[in-house]
């Protein structure tokens, strides 16, 4: 079983410069296509209503109806880019969201308001998340660790898991900060890591198969264990730096220092876990 956990699926194009194609480069079909041909299982698609594509959660819902063995809905609840963004009443956009796509989790991308998990609208945010069993997909970078394990111990039953390796960088500067931060935060069992975005991890975002990563993924493989990790693509914007079977090789072949049995898990088993929770 090989869960893909994060994927993006877009009526159109979000990103510039447009592309000749951007009416289909990110629509579901392409993703399935790319899914099939390499023998993945399900994906979770982690929704985000950027640049015209507003709908987005409706587009995902009605992908899910259309594919329900394949899909997963993470839906885009006041990410960075929303008027809604931390504003008052967020606990209450988040239970209708999550009832009305029936949610096992959802995505948020934060900016750098580092107090927010601990102010009465974010605490009341993940209590609301916690009450309805909801895994929160978060877009961060190292300096939220901090915030982020108090919200775990607080928040024990709800699985946080971070996109792209948390945000950490493999041309930081020693004594590297930020990556221990990161490592730090593995203390808490509730915490997860997405084992994606390697081009965005790498000094070269084309250079595949961006072993210069290597070591960082070893690293949060040895603190946060075969257990705690998610492989995920980043489809279908890695395509600006590779193709999709390249980056589920990238960590499937040459992250050889990982045994196939816990590949396994990585791949797959722990998200499944997960998402029957």
């Amino acid at each position: 079983m090989i869960i893909d956990s994060h994927t993006h699926a877009w009526e159109y194009w979000p990103y510039k410069p447009s592309v000749p194609d951007f009416e289909s480069r990110g629509r579901v079909e392409q993703l399935l296509w790319e899914m099939d041909r390499n023998d993945v299982d399900k994906a979770v698609l982690v929704c985000a209503r950027i640049d015209h594509n507003p709908e987005n959660n409706h587009y995902i819902s009605d992908c899910v109806e259309k594919y329900p063995q394949h899909l997963i809905q993470f839906a885009d609840v006041d990410c960075s880019w929303t008027s809604t963004y931390h504003k008052a009443g967020a606990s209450e956009r988040l239970n209708q969201t999550a009832k009305k796509y029936n949610l096992k989790g959802y995505t948020h991308y934060l900016k750098d308001d580092y107090q927010w998990f601990e102010s009465i609208e974010g605490l009341k945010f993940f209590e609301k998340t916690a009450e309805l069993n909801l895994i929160a997909s978060l877009a961060l970078n190292p300096k939220w660790m901090p915030a982020l394990r108090k919200l775990a111990r607080k928040f024990q039953s709800v699985i946080f898991i971070c996109h792209h390796m948390a945000g950490i960088k493999a041309g930081e500067k020693h004594p590297r900060p930020e990556l221990q931060e990161v490592l730090k935060s593995s203390e808490l069992p509730n915490i997860y890591i997405k084992l994606s975005g390697f081009s965005y991890v790498s000094r070269v975002s084309w250079d595949y198969p961006y072993s210069d990563t290597f070591w960082l993924v070893r690293k949060l493989y040895e603190y946060y264990g075969p257990e705690r990790l998610c492989w995920g693509s980043d489809y279908p914007v890695v395509r600006f730096s590779m193709t999709y079977q390249q980056s589920l090789e990238a960590f499937r072949k040459h992250c050889a220092f990982i045994p196939d049995r816990d590949k396994e898990l990585i791949l797959g088993g722990n998200l499944q876990r997960l998402l029957e929770i």
